[in-house]
């Protein structure tokens, strides 16, 4: 099998043209182009689990459907490839083997809506040249999905089903799931959490994963990409982001004493108590000085993390990150 894919985006740029509008009242005008991506970069590990995180609008869906070949930047560069040199690495665009060892499972599963599900499985067992049928059947029990079905006949759940299966048995080397779990009850995306750990563990390769339910998947992240308003806000490592951030809880008075200059990312408070969330790593003098102060400093989870990094009005000032 080919080694895992890693990816690097440098400066990109993805803008979409100027689209003709109608109004209420049947006149047209020019609507002016938006951007989705200005000026990302940042280098995706090869052979990691990697989350790739953001608001709504933040150019998720526009970065991985480049790296799977789906479109080309406006400026900028990207590459693809096998191996930890990025040198080595190729432009997917129009790129046979690069495109060919690159999965992209979206909302919509990937399926051929006028076949019955057992043709999409040839038409991808065809396509992908580390195609693995045992895994795709054995998948498709797990989740009680016929292929003798049409994916009109199916739920949204089973439909986004159906795409985690394509994904998993494509076992290629940058297998990329852009919220393929939406519509899935609680049960099967568990199940399809533990699928990925397993099959990763069992066949390396590189795996992108985008989501909302940041507080159901973190377990499952190496490393972490956030993208904010078409820029990367931070890519490191999910340890590297579990440091960005802490909380204070105690007196109002004691909590404002020891937050000192450091940034504060969110505040709440209920008469003399009171929560805040600061930018950085907690040292052993905050700790014992927070001990001795009745204060208690906690953990954050990432997702609580993501909320605040993102938040806008913890932006101003935040740099850029730039990838590794």
């Amino acid at each position: 099998m080919t080694a895992p894919f890693g990816a690097r985006l440098d400066d990109v740029v993805v803008r979409f043209g100027r689209q003709r509008r109608v109004t209420s009242d049947g006149g047209t005008y020019r609507e002016d182009a938006s951007t989705a991506l200005d000026g990302a970069s940042l280098t995706i590990r090869p052979g990691t689990i990697t989350g790739v995180l953001g608001r709504n609008g933040a150019g998720k869906t526009t970065m991985l459907s480049l790296l799977a070949a789906y479109r080309r930047p406006t400026a900028g560069t990207l590459a693809v490839g096998a191996g930890d040199d990025p040198a080595a690495w190729e432009d997917p665009w129009e790129n046979p083997w690069v495109t060919s060892n690159v999965q992209l499972v979206s909302e919509g599963g990937g399926v051929q809506d006028d076949e019955k599900l057992r043709e999409t499985l040839k038409y991808y067992a065809d396509l992908r040249p580390f195609w693995d049928a045992d895994t795709a059947e054995r998948l498709l029990e797990t989740f009680e999905i016929s292929t003798r079905k049409k994916p009109n006949a199916l739920s949204r759940g089973k439909r986004s089903a159906v795409g985690a299966v394509l994904g998993l048995a494509s076992r290629a080397p940058l297998t990329i799931f852009d919220e393929v779990y939406l519509g899935m009850d609680a049960p099967t995306r568990y199940a399809f959490y533990d699928e990925i750990l397993a099959d990763y563990a069992a066949h390396p390769r590189t795996i992108l994963l985008s989501s909302h339910l940041v507080e159901e998947v973190e377990r499952l992240f190496e490393d972490v990409v956030v993208l904010d308003r078409g820029r990367v806000l931070l890519a490191e490592s999910a340890e590297e982001m579990a440091a960005r951030g802490f909380s204070l809880t105690g007196p109002t008075t004691a909590v404002d004493r020891l937050a000192g200059d450091r940034k504060i990312l969110h505040r709440q408070q209920l008469g003399g108590t009171v929560q805040v969330t600061l930018e950085g790593a907690p040292d052993d003098g905050t700790r014992a000085a927070a001990r001795e102060a009745g204060v208690e400093v906690g953990h954050l989870p990432l997702q609580d993390l993501f909320v605040r990094l993102t938040d806008p009005a913890a932006r101003a000032g935040h740099p850029d990150g730039a990838g590794r």
